[in-house]
């Protein structure tokens, strides 16, 4: 009886310490290695918005943002423009329930001009469990000619504004890391470095990448970007045979800096001028996936130094019309979503394109992956889950709104987090999956 009671203890240990292996949080930009994967296991795999089934809470948010929510434990934080007061805020909500635990004006600025699918809060925070960082354009209403646009009209002047609060809400510092001035708007979201936040600075004036020491918000490097061209790409930071590499395309080129000084690496020109989805990593190859005013998909390879234009390009498409959501890679496979609401899918190692379906109305959101399966969620709020075959393989289709409801759209990349999806409406947050008390 001894050894009986013992071996169901062991055996209970073992179950909840592979439980807790298991569950993720999704501290930043697309999730905890900034690729939009998940190694969680037990995802939701059917819901239903209008009916309520599997949706665990949905609750009203406070003002709109395209950025998305992230997670820690039981704590998620959204970040939102309050249109009427021009209030940039970050709001901590109770993940069991739903509740809003507090509500912090960041700062109070004019409203910048903006791409139409843009919006005034776009720039998903970041938390290390103990501080949570934020980023927003403060403007006082000047402008300038815009450049890099096919019709004169003017951009909004302004300066970055990156601020850090504890889990109380209670500001620790704010800094201003420099100017920006943009036709399209801002989004340049918070990717966290050993004690550092770094924040990519593509616009249409003086770039730069900047990073900034977590405790204080004191700069401790900065570096110019040499083309002066808007783009909104969030870097990707790997460990490439033994020498750390942050990736970014974006001013006319793809570029690998050092994240501890921010000195180059290597550089790819071009290969076109704008850009706005983040890069992604097989362990072989580097993908990039861009833009306007042509389109790219690429496969990179690692390891280089200087430009390497002519010798690390593995391979190039032109067939896919890519540009806002980033992908993902899964199983030898890259999935790639183009704004139009097509899906693509590669073979990862080739760059052949083993198909392509039009799964959606129009793609604003990033793809995700989790357990085995890729998410794509429409603007729509339509979520298709797919198999990563050589054939395309829907395996299940959810909605979020009744059909031919309109007044509610998707333009955030969800969330994953301990087995439940984390949804961002222009009006609502979705709490996909069981309740606390049904798992």
């Amino acid at each position: 009886m001894y050894h009986l009671r013992t071996g169901m203890l062991l055996g209970c240990l073992t179950f909840v310490t592979c439980a807790s292996l298991q569950a993720e949080n999704w501290p930043g930009w697309r999730g905890p290695r900034g690729d939009g994967t998940s190694l969680e296991t037990s995802i939701p795999q059917e819901w239903d918005g209008p009916s309520g089934k599997n949706i665990a809470w949905k609750v009203p948010l406070a003002g709109i943002g395209h950025a998305s929510p992230i997670v820690w434990e039981n704590r998620i934080f959204v970040v939102s423009c309050v249109k009427g007061s021009q209030m940039r805020t970050l709001t901590c909500i109770e993940r069991t329930t739903g509740k809003r635990l507090w509500h912090q004006e960041v700062i109070k600025s004019n409203l910048e001009r903006l791409h139409a699918l843009n919006s005034y809060a776009s720039s998903t925070p970041a938390t290390d469990g103990e501080l949570v960082y934020v980023a927003f354009l403060q403007s006082d209403g000047g402008t300038t000619p815009a450049l890099n646009v096919g019709a004169a009209r003017p951009a909004t002047l302004g300066k970055v504004v990156v601020a850090a609060y504890d889990f109380a809400g209670r500001r620790q510092w704010l800094q201003q890391v420099g100017e920006f001035a943009s036709v399209h708007g801002f989004c340049s979201c918070p990717v966290l470095y050993n004690d550092m936040v770094i924040l990519n600075g593509d616009h249409d004036g003086d770039g730069y990448v900047v990073a900034l020491d977590r405790k204080t918000g004191e700069t401790r490097w900065k570096v110019a970007r040499k083309h002066h061209t808007r783009s909104y790409v969030t870097p990707l930071i790997r460990t490439v045979a033994g020498r750390q590499e942050m990736v970014l395309s974006g001013s006319r080129s793809v570029i690998s800096l050092n994240p501890d000084d921010g000195s180059t690496i290597w550089e790819i020109d071009g290969p076109t001028e704008q850009f706005v989805a983040s890069m992604v990593y097989d362990g072989k190859l580097f993908f990039m996936a861009a833009g306007f005013p042509t389109y790219h998909v690429m496969g990179i390879r690692p390891g280089g130094q200087g430009n390497v234009t002519q010798t690390h390009v593995a391979w190039h498409a032109r067939n896919a019309a890519c540009y806002v959501p980033s992908p993902v890679v899964l199983e030898n496979r890259l999935f790639v979503a183009d704004d139009r609401g097509t899906a693509n899918c590669y073979d990862a190692t080739t760059g052949k394109r083993l198909w392509k379906s039009r799964l959606g109305k129009h793609y604003s959101a990033s793809l995700i992956s989790g357990g085995g399966k890729v998410y794509f969620l429409s603007d729509d709020g339509i979520t298709k889950i797919v198999a990563p075959a050589e054939k395309l393989e829907v395996l299940a289709e959810n909605r979020l709104f009744a059909e031919g409801q309109t007044g509610e759209f998707c333009s955030a990349s969800p969330a994953l987090s301990g087995g439940q999806l984390f949804v961002r409406t222009n009006k609502h947050l979705f709490c996909i999956g069981k309740t606390a008390a049904e798992r």
